[in-house]
């Protein structure tokens, strides 16, 4: 059984990261910390997506924080991140589907920009007034951010962080000259806050806020972009002409699916994460107000926050991709566990028909990531084969009957969830979390 580890701690109790990389995760480049196995880690991520995507200099497509190692995490383990909390600090943001700058790339516009002007990849750029030709290159001046949007919109949000309203072009200008302090863009971030395009296609759209984090998990064991930590984004890097050229064979072995895009990695949930490097290297960012099933835009309303962490080692846990935990009320119909009176019901069936044991079970879900959402699925249901040691057709029949495939990205990141036995989960020394998220008694 694989239990939590309890070597000598030498870490941090408690560590506050406002470090951000340049947007992308090297596992050559030291990590902060250590932090201590059962530490809190306490964040303040940039916003992500957007206003890294229109600053050229930034090599991955997000500002994600500085990896934390953790004490006694080795090549092999898993780590479990609990998210304590995820506030959002942003009073703003702008957001939309993106257009492609044709000229301002080497292949990539995420990881591979390039000055139109003077051909300088990763320009500098400096901000001239407001709109989507604001971005200058320092150099020569042009014209120099890789994408525009396509259709857009500006966002406010209450002060009690519950509500969010597209706004008209007069106010979403006022805010554009105070970007930076409207989003609460952290210190040490350098990217050209997205308020700055003043948007304004969707006016009047009210909707909820619920936070999440599009970038949560350990590091991977080769140098990539970060948004392209994932089965899908990463097999843009596959024999690229940019400097983050990979084989296809490699994307497996390196990456970490830490940029996820699913809108259950909120507050309350648990994501086991593999170590692939020593201390994992456990980074966040890209915190999302709110987002529909799929990201179908390919963005949504990118903020600034203060996250909360809490960290364990799981010894001899090793995993492929990502397991989570979510909060209750995130779990499809079937998944859920059966309430008193079901079981009740369950209980008859079984005297009627002969059968001696009901299952006590939990639900688990298992990320899947692909090039398609085809491809992320046969992974997600590989991966939970492998990890409990049954075969794909019990992981397909109990996917249909108890529980569901449900689409995280688009267009390859997938969930697998169902309910298996308890006992399984305590093989692997992780029944104890399954109960901490779903309120079940030591006997269920």
């Amino acid at each position: 059984m694989n239990r939590i580890s309890k070597t000598e701690v030498r870490g941090a109790t408690t560590l506050f990261v406002n470090q951000l990389t340049n947007g992308t995760l090297d596992p050559a480049q030291p990590m902060l910390g250590p932090i201590a196995d059962g530490g809190v880690i306490i964040a303040n991520p940039a916003p992500g997506c957007w206003g890294p995507m229109i600053t050229p200099e930034i090599r991955g497509g997000h500002e994600v924080t500085h990896p934390v190692a953790v004490e006694g995490a080795e090549v092999g383990d898993a780590i479990a991140i609990r998210i304590r909390s995820i506030v959002v600090t942003s009073a703003a943001t702008s957001s939309g589907s993106d257009t492609v700058m044709a000229g301002r790339h080497n292949g990539d516009p995420f990881c591979a920009a390039v000055c139109p002007g003077c051909g300088i990849e990763w320009p500098h750029t400096r901000v001239e007034g407001i709109g989507p030709t604001s971005i200058r290159c320092t150099n020569c001046g042009a014209d120099a951010t890789p994408f525009i949007f396509e259709n857009a919109y500006t966002m406010a949000f209450d002060e009690e962080r519950q509500i969010g309203l597209t706004i008209g072009r007069a106010a979403a200008e006022a805010m554009a000259c105070n970007a930076s302090e409207v989003m609460a863009v952290p210190d040490n971030s350098i990217q050209h806050p997205i308020l700055l395009f003043a948007p304004s296609d969707l006016v009047g759209v009210a909707t909820r806020l619920r936070p999440f984090l599009g970038q949560l998990g350990t590091s991977p064991s080769k140098l990539i972009p970060d948004s392209h930590n994932a089965g899908d984004f990463g097999h843009f890097l596959v024999d690229a002409p940019h400097a983050f050229s990979i084989s296809k064979d490699e994307i497996a072995t390196h990456i970490t699916d830490g940029h996820l895009d699913d809108n259950t990695v909120r507050e309350g949930a648990i994501v086991i994460c593999p170590v692939k490097v020593p201390g994992g290297g456990i980074y966040m960012g890209d915190i999302h107000a709110m987002q529909g099933d799929g990201e179908i835009a390919g963005h949504t309303a990118d903020v600034a926050g203060t996250v909360t962490l809490e960290v364990s080692v799981l010894k001899g846990l090793t995993i492929d991709g990502p397991i989570l935990f979510t909060v209750p009320e995130d779990l499809p119909h079937l998944a859920r566990p059966l309430n008193e009176e079901e079981l009740r019901r369950a209980q008859s069936l079984a005297k009627t028909h002969g059968v001696e044991v009901i299952e006590k079970d939990a639900p688990i879900t298992f990320v899947g990531s692909g090039r398609t959402l085809n491809d992320a699925t046969d992974n997600g249901l590989q991966r939970a084969a492998d990890f409990l040691g049954i075969s794909i057709g019990e992981v397909k029949n109990r996917a249909t009957i108890a529980g569901a495939i449900e689409i995280a990205r688009n267009p390859g990141v997938v969930r697998v969830t169902f309910r298996v036995p308890l006992s399984m989960l305590d093989k692997k020394g992780i029944g104890h979390l399954a109960r901490s998220v779903y309120n079940l008694r030591d006997g269920e």
